[in-house]
């Protein structure tokens, strides 16, 4: 999918809507030269979510900042609320959706930096992934 400019919040910062919600950089090679570390800052709508995908060479800690998320890791779902965090190795299948009734927001970290700073392998059409929802 396309991601559309909208805004430039800080130096190096993007702001990119999508379909499900918001993302923009906090840090990546190109604005601070992190090698290791990717820091994205995303929000999202309600009844709306980031479908199943991996990251093949990257971890991930997705870290609630509000709202309520439905978090899969693999085909296991829970509960996420502000202040908690969830913990993604290597190709590991995950999703993250917006369940409650205000823009959720999340802080996504992924290491090491892969080229923009994160690499994603888009899953929502594969089985197990697209009937998991239901």
């Amino acid at each position: 999918m396309p991601q559309q400019r909208l805004d430039a919040l800080l130096v190096g910062q993007l702001l990119y809507r999508l379909d499900w919600g918001r993302i923009g950089w906090l840090s990546n090679p190109a604005s601070t030269g992190a090698a290791q570390l990717a820091i994205v800052q995303g929000s999202l709508i309600p009844g709306k979510g980031h479908n199943f995908h991996k990251h093949t060479h990257q971890e991930e800690l997705i870290f609630v900042v509000a709202g309520r998320i439905e978090q899969w890791i693999d085909q296991e779902k829970r509960l996420l609320g502000p202040g908690d965090s969830a913990f993604m190795p290597p190709g590991v299948v995950h999703a993250s959706f917006n369940v409650g009734d205000n823009e959720a927001k999340v802080i996504a970290i992924f290491g090491p930096c892969v080229g923009d700073g994160f690499e994603m392998i888009d899953m929502a059409d594969e089985a197990p992934w697209n009937s998991l929802r239901g």
